[in-house]
Protein backbone atom coordinates (compact mmCIF):
# COMPACT_ATOMS: atom_id res chain seq x y z
CA UNK A 1 0.00 0.00 0.00
CA UNK A 2 1.07 3.68 -0.95
CA UNK A 3 -0.06 6.13 1.67
CA UNK A 4 -0.72 9.31 1.32
CA UNK A 5 -1.85 12.12 4.14
CA UNK A 6 -2.47 15.58 3.12
CA UNK A 7 -2.03 18.63 5.86
CA UNK A 8 -3.31 22.43 6.47
CA UNK A 9 -4.09 24.08 9.18
CA UNK A 10 -7.27 23.61 10.39
CA UNK A 11 -8.26 20.52 7.96
CA UNK A 12 -11.52 21.81 6.79
CA UNK A 13 -10.36 23.47 3.53
CA UNK A 14 -7.66 22.71 1.83
CA UNK A 15 -6.51 18.81 2.87
CA UNK A 16 -9.37 17.72 2.63
CA UNK A 17 -9.77 19.27 -0.87
CA UNK A 18 -6.47 17.47 -1.90
CA UNK A 19 -7.70 14.15 -0.02
CA UNK A 20 -10.96 14.09 -2.28
CA UNK A 21 -8.94 15.01 -4.82
CA UNK A 22 -6.58 12.56 -5.04
CA UNK A 23 -9.04 9.97 -4.25
CA UNK A 24 -10.47 10.71 -7.38
CA UNK A 25 -7.46 11.06 -9.70
CA UNK A 26 -6.70 6.97 -8.15
CA UNK A 27 -9.79 5.93 -8.75
CA UNK A 28 -10.13 7.01 -12.17
CA UNK A 29 -6.83 5.20 -12.90
CA UNK A 30 -8.20 2.09 -11.16
CA UNK A 31 -5.30 2.07 -8.45
CA UNK A 32 -8.12 2.12 -5.37
CA UNK A 33 -6.59 -1.05 -3.90
CA UNK A 34 -2.61 0.53 -3.69
CA UNK A 35 -3.62 3.58 -1.76
CA UNK A 36 -4.77 4.52 1.53
CA UNK A 37 -5.38 8.56 1.24
CA UNK A 38 -6.22 10.97 4.27
CA UNK A 39 -6.39 14.28 5.42
CA UNK A 40 -5.40 15.76 9.25
CA UNK A 41 -5.30 19.38 10.50
CA UNK A 42 -1.50 21.25 12.19
CA UNK A 43 -4.65 22.17 14.28
CA UNK A 44 -7.06 20.72 16.31
CA UNK A 45 -9.92 23.45 16.37
CA UNK A 46 -12.37 21.45 13.69
CA UNK A 47 -12.01 17.60 14.90
CA UNK A 48 -14.96 15.86 13.73
CA UNK A 49 -16.42 19.08 11.30
CA UNK A 50 -17.10 18.03 7.23
CA UNK A 51 -15.14 20.03 5.10
CA UNK A 52 -15.68 23.77 4.83
CA UNK A 53 -18.72 24.88 3.27
CA UNK A 54 -17.02 26.12 0.47
CA UNK A 55 -14.75 22.96 0.05
CA UNK A 56 -17.91 20.94 -0.59
CA UNK A 57 -19.72 23.45 -2.54
CA UNK A 58 -16.54 22.79 -4.95
CA UNK A 59 -16.11 19.71 -4.68
CA UNK A 60 -19.73 19.13 -5.27
CA UNK A 61 -19.73 21.25 -8.96
CA UNK A 62 -16.46 19.20 -9.64
CA UNK A 63 -18.84 16.03 -9.03
CA UNK A 64 -16.22 14.69 -6.71
CA UNK A 65 -17.24 13.14 -3.71
CA UNK A 66 -15.43 14.07 0.24
CA UNK A 67 -18.27 11.09 1.56
CA UNK A 68 -17.53 10.55 5.05
CA UNK A 69 -14.19 13.16 5.47
CA UNK A 70 -14.15 14.21 8.99
CA UNK A 71 -11.42 16.41 10.26
CA UNK A 72 -8.60 15.32 12.61
CA UNK A 73 -5.39 16.45 13.77
CA UNK A 74 -2.19 15.08 13.33
CA UNK A 75 -0.51 12.61 15.46
CA UNK A 76 3.20 11.32 15.41
CA UNK A 77 2.34 7.98 14.57
CA UNK A 78 1.18 9.53 11.30
CA UNK A 79 4.77 9.94 10.21
CA UNK A 80 5.40 6.74 10.63
CA UNK A 81 1.79 4.95 9.03
CA UNK A 82 2.71 7.05 5.59
CA UNK A 83 4.96 7.43 3.09
CA UNK A 84 4.10 10.91 2.05
CA UNK A 85 3.12 13.85 3.73
CA UNK A 86 2.13 16.86 1.87
CA UNK A 87 1.52 20.28 3.38
CA UNK A 88 -0.19 23.28 1.75
CA UNK A 89 2.50 25.85 2.45
CA UNK A 90 5.13 26.74 4.51
CA UNK A 91 3.98 27.18 7.71
CA UNK A 92 2.44 23.74 7.77
CA UNK A 93 5.67 22.39 6.62
CA UNK A 94 7.44 24.48 9.55
CA UNK A 95 4.38 23.62 12.69
CA UNK A 96 5.90 19.86 11.17
CA UNK A 97 8.94 20.05 11.83
CA UNK A 98 7.53 19.35 15.56
CA UNK A 99 7.30 15.69 14.40
CA UNK A 100 11.16 15.23 13.63
CA UNK A 101 9.84 13.72 10.60
CA UNK A 102 13.40 13.77 9.43
CA UNK A 103 13.87 10.89 11.25
CA UNK A 104 11.00 8.67 9.89
CA UNK A 105 11.30 7.07 6.35
CA UNK A 106 8.70 9.16 5.25
CA UNK A 107 8.63 11.64 2.53
CA UNK A 108 7.52 15.62 3.58
CA UNK A 109 6.94 18.17 0.95
CA UNK A 110 4.62 21.14 -0.27
CA UNK A 111 1.99 20.35 -2.76
CA UNK A 112 3.50 23.03 -4.79
CA UNK A 113 6.74 21.25 -4.45
CA UNK A 114 6.11 18.54 -7.42
CA UNK A 115 4.81 21.39 -9.61
CA UNK A 116 7.76 22.69 -12.24
CA UNK A 117 7.86 26.31 -11.87
CA UNK A 118 4.46 26.61 -10.06
CA UNK A 119 2.57 29.83 -10.17
CA UNK A 120 2.13 29.56 -6.62
CA UNK A 121 4.70 28.55 -3.56
CA UNK A 122 1.88 27.68 -1.40
CA UNK A 123 -1.46 26.99 -1.78
CA UNK A 124 -3.84 29.84 -0.56
CA UNK A 125 -6.34 28.91 2.71
CA UNK A 126 -9.66 29.92 1.18
CA UNK A 127 -10.86 29.91 4.78
CA UNK A 128 -9.19 33.61 4.19
CA UNK A 129 -8.69 34.17 0.79
CA UNK A 130 -12.63 32.80 0.08
CA UNK A 131 -11.26 31.99 -3.39
CA UNK A 132 -12.19 27.99 -3.23
CA UNK A 133 -12.27 28.56 -6.92
CA UNK A 134 -7.83 29.28 -7.27
CA UNK A 135 -7.32 26.91 -4.56
CA UNK A 136 -9.19 24.22 -6.52
CA UNK A 137 -7.11 24.89 -9.25
CA UNK A 138 -3.51 24.63 -7.27
CA UNK A 139 -4.88 21.36 -5.71
CA UNK A 140 -6.01 19.87 -9.07
CA UNK A 141 -2.58 20.49 -10.45
CA UNK A 142 -0.49 19.50 -7.53
CA UNK A 143 -2.60 16.20 -6.86
CA UNK A 144 -1.96 15.06 -11.23
CA UNK A 145 2.13 15.66 -10.64
CA UNK A 146 2.18 14.39 -6.82
CA UNK A 147 0.31 11.01 -8.76
CA UNK A 148 2.71 11.44 -11.62
CA UNK A 149 5.76 11.12 -9.19
CA UNK A 150 4.30 8.35 -7.28
CA UNK A 151 3.70 6.53 -10.36
CA UNK A 152 7.56 6.96 -11.41
CA UNK A 153 8.78 5.83 -7.63
CA UNK A 154 6.47 2.58 -7.86
CA UNK A 155 6.32 1.64 -11.15
CA UNK A 156 2.86 2.32 -11.50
Amino acid sequence: MINVLFICLGNICRSPMAEAVFRQIIKEKGLEDRFVIDSAGIGDWHIGNPPHQGTRKKLDEMKISYQGQKARQIIKNDLEEFDYVIAMDQQNMDDLQQFNFEAAKVTVKKLMDFIDQPIEQNVPDPYFTKNFDYTFELVQEGCEHLFEYIKKEHDL
